[in-house]
């Protein structure tokens, strides 16, 4: 990295503020830099953020921010905002256990206006703010920048058809490059398209304006028969019409990596009022030639070597879920031309770019839209096609009513794949997936399930595919155990689990990628002189209620085990069990993720840090025992096994 001039300079936008205009392409280039080099060190988002430089520094050099709100869609694009905003000095800190998030976070900055992971939520929160202002007879400005991908969220067009309503003082920048992670998709890109294309209409029209306005007499009468037949023309010809007939002055398309243009448009929209939209096309990963040509690839990096433009080798490794469930899904579908494969803008983050190359027909990517992706699955159902929507756990949440009202209240077949379940790591809060359980438990006709390894995932997918009803799958993020994969992909039996292990003193029931730990955990309390039995329950709902309750009867004593918040989950789902078959003298340990935000980190430390890895959860299963030691256990341990059976299959009241 070259010796920087400029950036050491600026701690603060305000610092930004006292350079010439003419000095920022500089700062630019050295942002771009010094962006490359850090992120080459410990990974990030770096394609994103590479394109949107000069839209982060004309904004902060235009506006007074903090006093002015700058709300940034989702924080892929705002890794210079936070260099400029106070935070060089933590940057290598970016997306580490207690440093920099990788997204928006009110708690880290005051420039950082409200947090943002999720795309699509600029607009409304930014329109809010200037509704609120105008209310409370403030005065500042508000601008959202949000990219073209955030543009096909559902959520992004019904505020942007409320603002040009309301009419209020509000600038929004759309950052047009083309991608949101992936290549954008839909009728939108190809307007936005049009857009630029049709500004040689526009160019031309006003050259011929300004010449007919300068005829005497004949001109004024001649420069309003041709604005009435451009007028027509121009529905036509140019599409930007659009977002006039919706209320918003249009800007543009501008250069978004000519910073001084970018400046001296800011500065004209500010001073007039109403709501513009600015459109700024850019190049993600611009100015790191490996990133601008493949800027998938690029979008979140791991640490890479800069002169050769390639990641940091890792070492060898079983294959991850990923991959796993996208190869299992092509072989299904070779057997089963129904299947049919749905993404909301993330083929390559669920592996279904890998199945739209051997079906490319068979693989729809409905952009970041994860409402109508369901309502669509559901209509492919009825149909009697047998969609799988791959979508991530944290990204399903926004889907919640379409999941009820289109596809459980009318039992339809769809099957959901919730990729990066459970603790995700350096992507933080906003994409740890961890209320999945809660938010489809309640539903009726739902069946989830959870593989304890990746070769449990291909027959768990298979397993919801044929099941009748909606069903859904969740896996976590990154590699798996190494186990062997069975080459005949088969159904499972639904709700049915399996004990893994006995043991006399207690039952870990544990569901997913505790399995695992649970089972090494009951090694670690065998050298202790403790019996733990060790239950993959599989199936979250419906539960394996014979299983779990023999296994309450046998030691009086449960302890479930999930990477999932402790409300409303797989422990919920047990305690429901036992209180419903009046089984109230079984104690019961939840050890699952904690009612809290959990911060970003590596998977491995957060799952320490919360007693979720074999040691953690050794250690509480000791603390119980000690805790139910001097307690009278009223447990059926003594029951003969044909009394148990009747228990067991007695119906519930």
């Amino acid at each position: 990295m070259q010796k920087m001039k400029l950036l050491p300079l600026i701690h603060t936008p305000e610092d930004l503020r006292k350079i010439n205009k003419e000095d920022l392409p500089v700062v630019c280039k050295e942002l771009r830099e010094y962006l490359i080099y850090m992120v080459s060190k410990m990974g990030g988002h770096l394609a994103s953020s590479l394109g949107a430089i000069e839209l982060v520094v004309a904004c902060h050099y235009v506006f007074d921010t903090p006093a002015d709100k700058l709300i940034w869609d989702v924080g892929h694009q705002a890794y210079a905002h936070k260099i400029i905003t106070g935070r060089r000095d933590k940057f290598h800190t970016l997306r580490q256990y207690e440093g920099l998030s990788g997204f928006l976070r009110r708690e880290e900055s005051p420039y950082d206006v409200i947090n943002a992971g999720h795309a699509g939520t600029s607009v409304s929160a930014a329109l809010g703010m200037a509704a609120a202002r105008d209310l409370t007879h403030r005065n500042f400005e508000v601008v959202a920048i949000i990219g073209d991908g955030g543009l096909t969220a559902g959520m992004a067009l019904e505020a942007i058809n409320q603002a040009g309503h309301l009419k209020k003082d509000l600038i929004v920048v759309l950052n047009d490059n083309k991608m949101s992670i992936s290549p954008n998709v839909g009728a939108l890109e190809g307007y936005l398209n049009r857009i630029i294309h049709g500004q040689v209409y526009v160019k031309f029209k006003k050259d011929v304006e300004h010449a007919l306005g300068a005829i005497p007499v004949v001109g004024d009468k001649m420069l309003h028969l041709t604005r009435t037949m451009a007028d027509v023309m121009k529905t036509f010809l140019v599409p930007g019409t659009l977002l006039e007939e919706l209320g918003f002055q249009y800007v543009g398309p501008v250069n978004g990596h000519d910073v001084i243009a970018l400046v001296d448009t800011l500065e004209q929209v500010k001073s007039q009022s109403g709501p513009f939209l600015i459109h700024a096309v850019t190049v993600k990963g611009k100015g790191y030639p490996p990133a601008e040509k493949h800027p998938v690839k690029w979008h979140g990096s791991s640490p890479f070597d800069i002169e050769q433009g390639v990641f940091l080798k890792k070492s060898s490794a079983p294959p991850d879920y990923t991959s796993v469930f996208a190869k299992a899904l092509i072989k299904l579908a070779r057997e089963d031309e129904r299947i049919v494969a749905i993404t909301a803008a993330m083929p390559g983050g669920t592996g279904l770019d890998k199945f739209a190359e051997v079906f490319p027909e068979r693989c729809f990517d409905v952009g970041i839209a994860e409402q109508h992706g369901v309502t669509f699955c559901a209509g492919l159902a009825l149909e009697g096609l047998k969609p799988v929507a791959a979508i991530y756990s944290t990204f399903l949440q926004r889907a919640y009513d379409q999941i009820v009202h289109d596809v459980c209240l009318m039992d339809i077949p769809v099957t959901f794949a919730l990729d990066r379940a459970g603790l995700v790591g350096q992507d933080g809060a906003t994409h740890h997936g961890i209320y999945d359980l809660a938010y489809l438990r309640t539903l009726p006709h739902m069946h989830i399930m959870a593989p304890k390894d990746e070769n449990e995932l291909q027959h768990m997918l298979k397993t919801c595919i044929e099941c009748p009803h909606p069903a859904a799958v969740r896996y976590p993020r990154g590699q798996g155990y190494g186990a062997a994969l069975d080459e005949e992909i088969h159904t499972l039996e639904l709700g049915k689990g399996e004990q893994l292990r006995e043991g006399r003193d207690l039952a870990l029931v544990a569901v997913g990628s505790m399995v695992y730990p649970a089972l090494k955990a009951a090694e670690m309390l065998q050298k202790a002189g403790i019996q733990a039995g060790v239950i993959n329950a599989r199936f979250v709902k419906p539960l394996d209620e014979a299983l779990i309750l023999s296994a309450a009867a046998r030691t009086g004593l449960l302890v479930t085990l999930e990477d999932h918040s402790e409300h409303g989950g797989f422990a919920s789902a047990v305690l429901e069990l036992l209180v419903d078959r009046r089984w109230f003298d079984i104690k019961v340990l939840r050890i699952a993720v904690p009612d809290r935000v959990i911060p970003h980190g590596p998977p491995d430390l957060l799952y320490a840090k919360y007693g979720l890895d074999a040691d953690g959860i050794c250690q509480r299963v000791k603390t119980f025992l000690d805790e139910c030691r001097d307690q009278k256990l009223d447990s059926m341990k003594y029951l003969s096994k044909g009394d148990l059976l009747k228990i067991v299959k007695k119906p519930i009241p």
